[in-house]
């Protein structure tokens, strides 16, 4: 597995990020053990999971494997903003919830510091100020070493750039966007703020909740039992059949499996390889519940579609927008006459 720089800064993560929201929740201790021992294996270096994953129960679990292994040898990352208590101030990114938030983690993780902390979405309530000179100060102390964000608009995102610049603050070294061959609005803004700015991308949902993975075909009413799909709704994620069952996702997939075919991979590889291949994307992170699953996603690296199978994908991906983004803007903004 080959070794990128996190957007501007020094640090170097793998291509792939192992994301462990499974872990404690349909992946068990003994097997999360032997995802991340796979993932070694094949020189991954960077694990991302959350406080609020399984009620705690992921960090626990890569803090225990963490245990046996050389620290200094992985990046790990979580994340702060939802909590899971009941009182006012276990939500939200005041100082208060964000400094009881990392000493819960460290203790989950059983390391004295955190590689990448990350807020997990924008919080309106609170003042961006009192967010970002908390995270600048857990940076200064040394118990957080970079910070990130996830799941922020292009505004927000640089408006907490341009705050950080006006203070001197440490700045975000990367986000964390919803981002794969179903979901590209997040290229109108959110990429070229990342781009301007030097922020590395490392996109959650490569394969949208598994709309990517091969399972799916036009022809089916209704989706696989035990799948993540056919639970999404009742647990109001948004992955539901509902909201995919449509023509632009068929389209997307009907593309997906032909230069899947192309190319001898799988279309979950072949979906993971066009993020790859997105500028600006660091590291996207994968999931898995079992071994198998992990050794599947791990194909996506080693090899690169050619640049004939990543138009095709683009193609058939491609968002239909109005102005300002429709190509034609895009090209009086690229002539400067607007």
């Amino acid at each position: 597995m080959e070794y990128r720089y996190m957007g501007k800064t020094g640090l170097q993560v793998s291509e792939l990020c192992l994301g462990a929201m499974t872990f404690g929740r349909e992946t068990s201790e003994q097997d999360s053990f032997s995802i991340m021992d796979r993932f070694v294996q094949e020189g991954g270096n960077f694990i991302d999971t959350a406080d609020v994953y399984t009620n705690g129960a992921s960090e626990e679990i890569v803090g225990r494997w963490l245990k046996q292994k050389k620290r200094d040898d992985f990046v790990v990352a979580t994340k702060v903003r939802f909590g899971m208590g009941s009182g006012p101030n276990d939500v939200g990114l005041s100082r208060k919830h964000i400094l009881a938030g990392v000493e819960a983690s460290l203790r989950r993780l059983g390391t004295d510091y955190i590689d990448l902390y990350q807020v997990h979405a924008w919080d309106p309530k609170t003042p961006l100020e009192e967010t970002l000179g908390t995270l600048n100060e857990l940076v200064k102390s040394g118990l957080v070493r970079y910070i990130g964000a996830s799941n922020f608009r292009g505004w927000q995102l640089q408006k907490a750039v341009d705050l950080s610049k006006h203070k001197g603050w440490e700045p975000f070294a990367c986000l964390q966007p919803q981002y794969n061959l179903l979901s590209r609005a997040t290229e109108y803004e959110i990429i070229p703020v990342c781009l301007s700015e030097g922020i590395g991308v490392i996109p959650w949902s490569p394969l949208r909740g598994g709309w990517l993975s091969g399972k799916y075909h036009k022809h089916m009413e209704l989706p696989p039992e035990d799948s993540r799909v056919s639970q999404a709704e009742s647990k109001g994620w948004s992955e539901s059949w509902k909201n995919y069952n449509n023509d632009y996702t068929w389209k997307v997939l009907d593309a997906l499996y032909a230069v899947a075919a192309d190319a001898g991979k799988t279309p979950a590889q072949t979906a993971i390889n066009w993020l790859l291949q997105q500028e600006g994307v660091t590291s996207p992170i994968i999931g898995a519940r079992t071994i198998g699953q992990l050794e599947s996603n791990l194909g996506a690296s080693g090899w690169a579609l050619s640049r004939d199978q990543v138009d095709r994908l683009n193609e058939a991906s491609m968002l239909h927008v109005t102005y300002p983004y429709d190509s034609g803007a895009e090209r009086q903004q690229r002539a400067g006459r607007v």
